[in-house]
């Protein structure tokens, strides 16, 4: 990972440097809303679920239980099974990265999608990359006023909505919703609801690519789990260098590399850098820029694959179901597989053997005892 020196006025220049991304169409743009949708409908949905009358999922902090589809987990449960359940996510998210590098940052991270769902309001109110340039370069009049609101006020709403579903995995959400339209929420439900949507307003709407570059641990932990069979997204500069200086079909006769130095894979980066400088430690491996490039490749009538994922060779390439498999069979892949299946195992252990299990077996078992009896 290239991750060269910076002095401190440079970092502070990137930081405050505004990054206005662009849309993108393509393969991995559908694959990131597809996850989008799918991460946000278990979310928001998961605590309207009802199981035999009550609420299907609730940590209960008044009754001090767990409610999971039917069975109730009391604190002595709780301590073994949120350190089994937290290893579980940390094995996994770890087995995660050596098999498929950073996608979980770059298609499921919930700064990522929050961030990918407020760009959308974003490019909804404001429109698309040059429009919100432009924007923001004028100054405030009625028109840019406006807009402004309408994007704080749907960013807004969509946190506190965001915040309410969070309080309720704590508090019985459908009672949350009453005592809500009657605004009579409790001190502490009011609390972490403003916390939670005062977070993912600022996190989602302003910190954003800041999140990954200066905060997250998880991203400087990463490239110590790669190997040369790790995938991620890079340039072929074999193919692509000496850039050219744009839209000739014959360009590469000429001497001229593939790499037309549009800079649209730039444009629509959400961390800002240019995937042409190498592999950098603040790339997600969103497929941003692999979309962008291949959208300039057809128009040129050039063959895609400039920018793509690849392995420890550096250069982008297809992989097959027989590639991909391949690259399963390593070692370390094979231990943390075995070591998340143990862990596994022994989840459903502990939740099998909770009192709640044995409650019901117990009752089972006087109900079969008299007619045995008889």
């Amino acid at each position: 990972m290239r991750n060269s020196p910076q002095s401190t006025e440079q970092i502070l220049r990137d930081t405050r440097r505004k990054i206005y991304s662009g849309s993108v169409a393509g393969v991995y743009a559908r694959r990131r809303v597809a996850m989008v949708w799918v991460t946000q409908i278990l979310f928001y949905g998961a605590p309207w679920l009802l199981w035999n009358g009550r609420q299907a999922l609730l940590l209960d902090l008044a009754h001090r239980r767990l409610d999971l589809f039917g069975l109730m987990l009391w604190p002595q449960d709780l301590l073994l099974l949120g350190f089994l359940l937290l290893l579980i996510a940390v094995c996994a998210l770890l087995l995660f990265t050596v098999v498929a590098g950073r996608l979980f940052c770059g298609y499921a991270c919930p700064q990522s999608v929050y961030t990918e769902i407020f760009l959308w309001i974003e490019r909804w109110v404001e429109g698309d990359r040059l429009a919100r340039i432009r924007l923001d370069s004028r100054p405030m009049d009625a028109r840019k006023f406006l807009r402004k609101a309408a994007k704080h006020g749907l960013w807004i709403a969509l946190a506190l909505w965001t915040g309410f579903t969070f309080v309720g995995y704590f508090s019985p959400i459908r009672q949350l919703a009453q005592d809500a339209s009657r605004l009579g929420i409790g001190d502490w439900q009011t609390f972490w609801i403003a916390f939670y949507a005062l977070a993912t307003y600022g996190n989602a709407g302003f910190l954003r690519e800041q999140v990954c570059k200066s905060m997250c641990p998880y991203a400087r932990m990463q490239p110590l789990l790669f190997d040369q069979d790790t995938p991620r997204v890079v340039y072929d500069s074999a193919r692509g260098e000496p850039r050219g200086l744009g839209r000739e079909l014959s360009a590469p006769a000429q001497g001229r590399g593939a790499c037309a130095d549009c800079s649209v894979c730039v444009q629509v980066c959400p961390t800002g850098i240019d995937i042409r400088e190498g592999a950098q430690d603040l790339c997600i491996d969103c497929g941003a820029c692999v979309d962008a490039c291949d959208q300039v490749m057809r128009s040129l009538r050039q063959p895609q694959g400039l920018i793509g994922y690849a392995d420890g060779g550096a250069r982008p390439q297809s992989w097959g179901p027989r590639q991909t498999w391949a690259r399963m069979r390593r070692p370390r892949v094979a231990l943390g597989g075995a070591v998340l299946l143990l862990l596994l195992l022994a989840f459903a252990g502990v939740l099998l053997r909770s009192p709640p299990a044995r409650g019901l077996q117990a009752a089972a078992t006087v109900v079969a005892a008299p007619g045995q009896a008889s």
